[in-house]
């Protein structure tokens, strides 16, 4: 069985900036809640070093292997708990609406023999936490996209 938690909101600007921000890996502890330490690249096979610290839970350290990434597009990393007998795809997706404006979305899906017990307890927690690193990056890319753009949006 798969379950799927997922927040999407609309940003006033560029898909190249939201990519910018989500690329670099190394500063999401400046803006993101829910990451107070975040560390590696984003590359095929390239592993990430996290702290997920969601509201109202104890917070977790992931090793994800990124497996699928496109540049403005798209970043999906895996994570495997309970020696595989569950498993978690945590993807980070840009659509692009016209040049100044896209839907973020994030979440996870998550799924195995193990399932319920790994992530029923916290999925009102993702849906929070994945709501609140959305709201984030839309002020975050939106602050920045005035800024280079001269206040247009």
């Amino acid at each position: 069985m798969t379950e799927k938690v997922e927040h999407r909101v609309g940003v006033q600007a560029p898909a190249s900036v939201i990519w910018e921000i989500i690329s670099d890996v190394a500063a999401w502890p400046q803006w993101s809640g829910i990451y107070p330490r975040a560390a590696g690249k984003i590359g095929f096979h390239e592993k990430l070093s996290l702290t997920l610290a969601l509201p109202g839970a104890k917070p977790r350290e992931l090793t994800p292997v990124v497996f699928d990434w496109a540049p403005d597009e798209a970043i999906h990393w895996r994570t495997r708990y309970f020696r595989g007998f569950a498993w978690s795809v945590r993807f980070l997706e840009i659509e692009a609406m016209h040049d100044h404006g896209c839907v973020f979305n994030n979440g996870e899906i998550y799924g195995g023999l193990l399932e319920p017990e790994a992530f029923r307890p916290i999925k009102s927690a993702l849906k929070a936490g994945y709501a609140a690193f959305g709201e984030a990056l839309k002020e975050r890319a939106e602050r920045l996209w005035r800024e280079r753009s001269g206040g247009a949006t």
